[in-house]
């Protein structure tokens, strides 16, 4: 090996690979807090451009190894050639890195002494988590503080800051570690050492703020007990159908398909559920719009006696008008449907294609399910006398914090996760899909119910813990008395405001750099000598006025 591979590459590669372990399914989740490290050792000494490439090498080999199943996703539902799924994993892994590349170089211009990168790391890092979360139509897969799902005491901070918080924490312990490591082995970051004070201040800092968090979480699960042991619980059973993604749509086994759904339903009477949770549109079939099929489901609920909530397609309006909707219909007792909740966030080039005239050409990644329109934000669905609203996540709505919050500020008392995550596999995917659902439940204290196709199904409560969930690929079904809380959280109340905040520092910081530059460009430059011609006619103007 090379001295520059050692010093330069292998550590941004080290960081990434060590990022990736930290997320499910190898969910060692406290290698997060060492993760960086090594990127920070490689950007020492290093120039901007230098810096920018190093954080490109550490974000490809965190995204590439985390995003791998979406070459088996398109492969196998897209019908793509293998160059072409592998080559959209690479633009998206090398979009995503870009993330990872503006991080480092932000280190490297805005932070002149060590002590500057355990105020500046974490401030930076979640400035751009939170611009990638909407930029593009946003795509928050991978955000760091996922990977501490496991970790109950502290993800409790997210009912005040989101995960973003835990971002937070993650990225200073990391800087922190590193300015730590500076000292000890008494090397400069830009010819700067470290001394007793900012070493002390790099140790304290990380310390203190995690045993806030810690003490914070302590108190508040002992609070969500309390408040659980005394709410109102109504009984909610899942039904996972484990129905083959190859033969969904066939239909040749709609009927089959349907039957199966309603007899794993059956099954569960005997537990006495208030609500039953069917996946994402887990009917093969346009509910309302096929009478002899929605009749199969009807009657099975009139039969049980259950509030049946279903994920279906619908469609509204004329032939030739006509919108499609990836929907969750509430059904009563008595058969009536009561509410329908679509999707509002809808994956690009799954659900829909953006750009449609430019990019026609993938049309054919969404022939299975459509072309979809997007619902209204925020809408809730009414079941039951004396019970709380529903609020309905469908697929990977579920890693957008901002529906979620929607939902509960219109009086949802519980959240449920509708999802197919067949596409997935077996891959790692489906694991790193329901750890991010465990964060919705924290930041808005609400009970989250999850129903998929081929798992994972199951039930968070509102402190984090998973209750219960199924395996992959298996007919499941779950009951559960879930927990009904009303109190609004402070996140629920006023959102994103701390990667707000550190969007606006990193603003101000790039901003106060600029000017710096441009005032030592003016300080520099040399004094432009005047032309004679124009001496002589300033004089003779002069002159005039005397």
């Amino acid at each position: 090996m090379t001295i520059e591979f050692k010093s330069k590459w292998l550590p941004a590669l080290i960081s990434g690979l060590l990022l990736t372990a930290a997320f499910p399914k190898i969910g060692l989740s406290a290698l997060a807090w060492f993760a960086l490290v090594p990127l920070h050792i490689a950007l020492r000494e290093r120039t901007p451009k230098e810096a920018f490439r190093i954080g490109m090498i550490a974000g490809l080999a965190h995204y590439l190894t985390l995003l791998y199943w979406v070459v088996f996703t398109m492969r196998t539902y897209g019908y793509l050639p293998w160059w072409q799924c592998v080559s959209l994993l690479v633009l998206l892994a090398a979009y995503l890195a870009l993330y990872t590349g503006l991080f480092s170089l932000a280190l490297v211009r805005l932070c002149q002494k060590p002590v500057h990168l355990v105020v500046v790391a974490p401030v930076v890092w979640v400035a751009l988590e939170y611009i990638r979360s909407f930029l593009l139509t946003g795509f928050t897969w991978g955000t760091v503080g996922y990977s501490q799902f496991n970790r109950l005491h502290i993800i409790q901070i997210s009912d005040m800051f989101g995960v973003y918080g835990i971002s937070f924490l993650v990225v200073l312990f990391n800087a922190a570690a590193y300015v730590l490591l500076l000292f000890l082995a008494r090397k400069k970051w830009r010819d700067h050492p470290v001394d007793k004070r900012h070493a002390a201040f790099a140790a304290v800092l990380p310390l203190i703020l995690i045993g806030l968090g810690l003490a914070y979480g302590s108190t508040r699960v002992r609070a969500m007990d309390s408040a659980m042991a005394g709410a109102l619980s109504p009984r909610v059973a899942v039904i996972q159908g484990n129905i083959d993604q190859a033969r969904k749509w066939d239909p040749a086994f709609q009927i089959s398909t349907t039957k199966k759904y309603v007899d794993l339903t059956l099954s569960v009477v005997p537990d006495h559920p208030d609500l039953v949770v069917w996946p994402e549109t887990a009917t093969p079939f346009y509910f309302e719009a096929s009478p002899k099929l929605t009749r199969l489901v009807t009657d099975a609920v009139r039969q049980a006696g259950i509030h049946l909530l279903v994920g279906s397609p619908s469609a509204q309006g004329a032939a030739g008008s006509r919108a499609y909707y990836n929907s969750a219909y509430m059904v009563a007792p008595d058969g009536r449907t009561t509410g329908r909740y679509d999707k509002v966030h809808l994956v690009p080039f799954g659900e829909y294609v953006p750009l449609k005239r430019v990019l026609s050409f993938v049309g054919k990644m969404v022939a299975q399910v459509g072309d979809f329109s997007s619902g209204e934000k925020g809408r809730t669905l009414v079941w039951g006398e004396n019970q709380p609203p529903v609020g309905v996540q469908i697929c990977f709505e579920i890693i957008f914090p901002a529906l979620s919050r929607s939902l509960v500020s219109n009086g949802a008392g519980v959240l449920v996760n509708l999802t197919n995550d067949a596409w997935f596999g077996k891959s790692s995917a489906a694991y790193q899909h329901f750890s991010m659902a465990v964060f919705r439940a924290v930041e808005n204290r609400r009970s989250l119910v999850r129903s998929a196709n081929t798992g994972i199904s199951g039930f968070v409560d509102p402190a984090g813990r998973v209750m219960a969930h199924t395996a992959l690929f298996e007919d499941a079904v779950l009951v559960r008395g879930v927990p009904i809380l009303t109190e609004q959280t402070l996140y629920t109340r006023i959102g994103d405001v701390l990667p707000i905040v550190c969007l606006i520092a990193l603003g101000t910081m790039m901003g106060r750099l600029m000017c710096r530059y441009r005032q030592e460009a003016h300080d520099d430059a040399v004094p432009a000598k005047i032309p004679d011609w124009i001496k002589r006619l300033v004089s003779r103007v002069v002159d005039k006025r005397r």
